[in-house]
């Protein structure tokens, strides 16, 4: 195949893996609203898809919404087993804002089109 080829092919997997990632990005809100089943639908999606991103600056985007999901819900749970208690609370409004900012971090590298770097 010609370069130009190779080259539109690449370009529609990028635009296919920046798609991909929006759409986890958007469940990882919907679970404000809907509860637990559109975060575990979106980490679905990132490791159907993760190998399909190797290589390209999404790469990072698919790892850092797998971490995300995982963080959030270990601490959902844990605010859930203490949620008689005032920690259980404050590790429930931790939880939040931080899948907040992760969420909202990600959502604004992924349409600048840049990979996700120093944050944590």
């Amino acid at each position: 195949m010609n370069n130009i080829i190779l080259g539109q092919l690449q370009a529609d997997q990028i635009h296919t893996l920046k798609r991909l990632a929006a759409t986890v990005y958007l469940c990882q809100i919907l679970t404000f609203m809907l509860a637990g089943l559109p975060l575990l639908l979106g980490v679905a999606i990132n490791f159907y898809k993760r190998n399909a991103s190797k290589g390209t600056w999404l790469e990072s985007h698919f790892n850092w919404q797998i971490k995300t999901t995982w963080i959030a819900l270990a601490g959902f749970a844990l605010a859930g087993i203490s949620i008689t208690t005032q920690f259980g609370l404050i590790v429930l409004l931790v939880t939040i804002v931080w899948m907040v900012y992760r969420i909202a971090v990600g959502w604004y590298a992924l349409t600048d089109g840049k990979p996700i770097t120093n944050f944590m």
